[in-house]
Protein backbone atom coordinates (compact mmCIF):
# COMPACT_ATOMS: atom_id res chain seq x y z
CA UNK A 1 0.00 0.00 0.00
CA UNK A 2 1.47 3.46 -0.77
CA UNK A 3 2.01 6.12 1.68
CA UNK A 4 0.39 9.37 0.81
CA UNK A 5 1.50 13.02 1.95
CA UNK A 6 0.26 13.52 5.28
CA UNK A 7 -0.31 17.16 4.82
CA UNK A 8 -2.52 16.96 1.72
CA UNK A 9 -4.69 13.36 2.82
CA UNK A 10 -4.67 15.67 5.81
CA UNK A 11 -6.91 17.80 4.44
CA UNK A 12 -8.37 15.21 2.51
CA UNK A 13 -10.10 14.74 3.96
CA UNK A 14 -14.21 14.50 6.75
CA UNK A 15 -16.18 15.66 9.96
CA UNK A 16 -19.96 14.67 11.32
CA UNK A 17 -22.64 16.15 9.18
CA UNK A 18 -24.22 18.56 11.42
CA UNK A 19 -28.56 17.68 11.32
CA UNK A 20 -28.95 21.84 10.69
CA UNK A 21 -27.00 24.34 8.72
CA UNK A 22 -27.06 27.60 8.32
CA UNK A 23 -26.44 29.95 5.54
CA UNK A 24 -22.43 30.85 5.23
CA UNK A 25 -21.71 27.79 7.49
CA UNK A 26 -19.76 26.09 4.88
CA UNK A 27 -19.19 28.49 2.07
CA UNK A 28 -15.78 28.92 3.79
CA UNK A 29 -16.40 32.25 5.58
CA UNK A 30 -15.92 30.13 8.84
CA UNK A 31 -13.49 27.90 9.92
CA UNK A 32 -14.42 23.76 9.27
CA UNK A 33 -13.29 20.69 11.37
CA UNK A 34 -13.49 17.97 8.64
CA UNK A 35 -13.57 14.11 9.78
CA UNK A 36 -12.64 11.64 7.24
CA UNK A 37 -15.29 8.70 7.05
CA UNK A 38 -14.14 6.30 3.97
CA UNK A 39 -10.89 6.00 2.23
CA UNK A 40 -11.26 4.32 -1.37
CA UNK A 41 -7.68 3.81 -2.63
CA UNK A 42 -7.60 2.51 -6.77
CA UNK A 43 -4.85 1.35 -8.28
CA UNK A 44 -4.17 1.40 -11.83
CA UNK A 45 -5.18 -2.10 -12.76
CA UNK A 46 -9.02 -0.93 -11.26
CA UNK A 47 -8.52 -2.47 -8.12
CA UNK A 48 -9.81 -0.49 -4.97
CA UNK A 49 -9.66 -1.01 -1.26
CA UNK A 50 -11.07 0.87 1.52
CA UNK A 51 -8.72 2.06 4.27
CA UNK A 52 -8.38 3.41 7.34
CA UNK A 53 -6.77 6.67 8.71
CA UNK A 54 -4.17 4.71 10.84
CA UNK A 55 -3.04 3.00 7.51
CA UNK A 56 -2.57 5.87 5.71
CA UNK A 57 -1.10 7.94 8.77
CA UNK A 58 -3.38 10.55 8.39
CA UNK A 59 -5.41 12.21 10.92
CA UNK A 60 -9.10 11.65 11.58
CA UNK A 61 -9.80 15.53 11.97
CA UNK A 62 -8.50 18.48 10.10
CA UNK A 63 -9.35 22.40 10.26
CA UNK A 64 -9.95 23.99 6.86
CA UNK A 65 -9.32 27.55 7.54
CA UNK A 66 -10.04 29.08 4.00
CA UNK A 67 -9.16 33.20 4.99
CA UNK A 68 -5.39 31.59 5.75
CA UNK A 69 -5.62 28.85 3.22
CA UNK A 70 -4.64 26.25 5.02
CA UNK A 71 -4.99 22.67 6.52
CA UNK A 72 -4.23 21.44 9.67
CA UNK A 73 -4.29 18.38 11.71
CA UNK A 74 -7.04 19.07 14.49
CA UNK A 75 -6.01 18.69 17.27
CA UNK A 76 -2.63 20.05 16.33
CA UNK A 77 0.50 17.32 15.63
CA UNK A 78 4.25 18.36 16.22
CA UNK A 79 6.09 18.12 13.72
CA UNK A 80 3.03 17.73 10.98
CA UNK A 81 2.91 20.50 7.98
CA UNK A 82 -0.30 22.21 7.27
CA UNK A 83 -1.10 21.98 3.67
CA UNK A 84 -1.56 24.86 1.86
CA UNK A 85 -4.66 25.91 -0.09
CA UNK A 86 -3.94 27.16 -3.81
CA UNK A 87 -7.00 27.64 -5.03
CA UNK A 88 -10.69 28.60 -3.84
CA UNK A 89 -13.79 28.51 -6.14
CA UNK A 90 -17.84 28.42 -4.74
CA UNK A 91 -19.33 26.46 -7.99
CA UNK A 92 -22.70 25.07 -8.08
CA UNK A 93 -23.44 25.33 -4.77
CA UNK A 94 -20.21 23.15 -3.59
CA UNK A 95 -16.28 25.08 -2.19
CA UNK A 96 -13.87 23.87 -4.33
CA UNK A 97 -10.54 23.45 -2.76
CA UNK A 98 -7.14 22.39 -4.73
CA UNK A 99 -3.52 22.01 -3.75
CA UNK A 100 -0.79 20.04 -4.21
CA UNK A 101 1.62 19.00 -1.36
CA UNK A 102 5.10 17.14 -1.46
CA UNK A 103 4.80 15.29 1.37
CA UNK A 104 8.37 13.00 2.81
CA UNK A 105 11.63 14.73 1.54
CA UNK A 106 13.25 12.26 -0.96
CA UNK A 107 10.26 9.69 -1.45
CA UNK A 108 8.15 10.31 -4.65
CA UNK A 109 5.09 10.31 -2.56
CA UNK A 110 3.48 14.05 -3.63
CA UNK A 111 0.29 14.12 -4.56
CA UNK A 112 -2.41 16.80 -6.27
CA UNK A 113 -5.81 17.02 -4.15
CA UNK A 114 -9.14 18.66 -4.58
CA UNK A 115 -11.99 18.66 -2.59
CA UNK A 116 -15.82 19.76 -3.09
CA UNK A 117 -17.39 20.74 0.05
CA UNK A 118 -21.65 20.92 -0.13
CA UNK A 119 -22.09 24.93 1.24
CA UNK A 120 -25.39 23.22 1.71
CA UNK A 121 -25.01 20.45 4.15
CA UNK A 122 -20.58 20.14 4.81
CA UNK A 123 -20.99 16.60 3.18
CA UNK A 124 -17.27 16.64 1.64
CA UNK A 125 -15.48 14.32 -1.09
CA UNK A 126 -11.86 14.85 -1.39
CA UNK A 127 -9.76 13.02 -4.74
CA UNK A 128 -5.99 13.23 -4.76
CA UNK A 129 -3.65 11.33 -7.06
CA UNK A 130 -0.14 10.65 -7.48
CA UNK A 131 2.12 7.96 -8.97
CA UNK A 132 0.15 5.37 -10.12
CA UNK A 133 -2.16 5.57 -7.00
CA UNK A 134 -5.62 7.81 -6.55
CA UNK A 135 -7.88 8.07 -3.62
CA UNK A 136 -11.59 9.50 -3.07
CA UNK A 137 -12.07 10.67 0.28
CA UNK A 138 -15.90 11.04 1.94
CA UNK A 139 -17.02 12.99 5.03
CA UNK A 140 -18.43 15.94 5.88
CA UNK A 141 -17.81 19.30 8.28
CA UNK A 142 -19.09 21.22 10.76
CA UNK A 143 -18.37 25.01 11.32
CA UNK A 144 -15.75 25.06 14.12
Amino acid sequence: MKKVTVAVLTFLFACLVSPISYAGDYDGSKPLIFSVKTVLECAPNGESYIVTTEEMEIPQFLIVDCKKMTISPFPPIAGRRDSIIKRLEHIDGKLILQGADDGIEHIRDGVGWTAAISEETGRAVVTASGDDVGFVIFGACIPR
